[in-house]
């Protein structure tokens, strides 16, 4: 039989979850190597699923889950290697300047969230912002560097500013 399924208009999340959870977590535990991270990954796509609202729409289930999933994979990687870098840069620290775990907790869900947020931004409005924000360059000096001109980096500047807004209120931030 094909794993081409065409799913009927009355499929139940509970019924999609029930018939393709375990295949995925198979799938994600042989990707992964790691069942935990398999079971993390495998909730967070059912959550998107959920929060898609494509349900009825889904043509192949296994296809669906293995995109969405893939992109879950992504963000893992992401969280961890940001993690990583920072747990690196904080053991650099002299021990009297070491934060306490719970704000250095803080501090790495803020710097996933400010990653998440730039992450939605283009490239050259990702570079100009970034220029603009870390190295203070003024708009002059950023329109030289990406080799645009200074108008182009007023609106990836404009379209920077309204992108972190909207995050900030769809995040409640």
């Amino acid at each position: 039989m094909s794993d081409y399924i065409v799913v009927s208009a009355e499929l139940t999340l509970e019924s999609f979850y029930g018939t393709h959870h375990s295949w995925l977590q198979n799938w994600l535990t042989r990707k992964l190597q790691s069942s935990v991270d398999a079971d993390d990954v495998a909730q967070d796509t059912f959550l998107r699923v959920i929060t898609s609202d494509s349900l009825q729409t889904i043509r192949d289930p296994k296809s669906f889950l293995c995109t969405i999933a893939k992109r879950v994979m992504i963000d893992l990687f992401r969280r961890n290697a940001l993690e990583k870098a920072y747990l690196e840069l904080l053991a650099q620290q002299p021990e009297a300047l070491m934060p306490s775990p719970e704000i250095r907790q803080c501090q790495l869900e803020t710097l996933q969230q400010i990653d998440q947020m730039i992450d939605g931004l283009s490239n050259k409005t990702r570079q100009a912002f970034l220029l603009s924000q870390l190295e203070n360059l003024t708009y002059s000096d950023i329109a030289s560097r990406l080799n645009v001109s200074v108008s182009s980096v007023k609106k990836y500047m404009a379209k920077a500013t309204e992108h972190c807004l909207l995050f900030r209120l769809e995040h409640g931030l």
